[in-house]
């Protein structure tokens, strides 16, 4: 089975930190299915799907957005 985008591409965008990729992705999937659930009734309040792609899946759709620098990692202010 293969994995599109490639997990090493992906690891590569947050700082090969596989912690950092885990809450990045979950974080922009929930966003996506909660745009997916609202889209019937106007309310427009998450960024839809900033690319295109072929699968349905947030996860895959929120993976697919930080490789294409679509999503990324706010700095932080210590």
């Amino acid at each position: 089975m293969m994995l599109e985008p490639p997990i090493g591409q992906v690891v590569a965008k947050t700082d090969d930190s596989r912690f950092a990729l885990v809450v990045l992705s979950a974080r922009r999937a929930r966003q996506i299915n909660a745009y997916f659930n609202e889209l019937g009734a106007g309310i427009g309040g998450y960024v839809p799907p900033q690319v295109h792609s072929l699968s349905r899946k947030p996860l895959s759709i929120s993976l697919e957005e930080i490789v294409e620098d679509k999503v990324v990692i706010a700095p932080t202010e210590e």
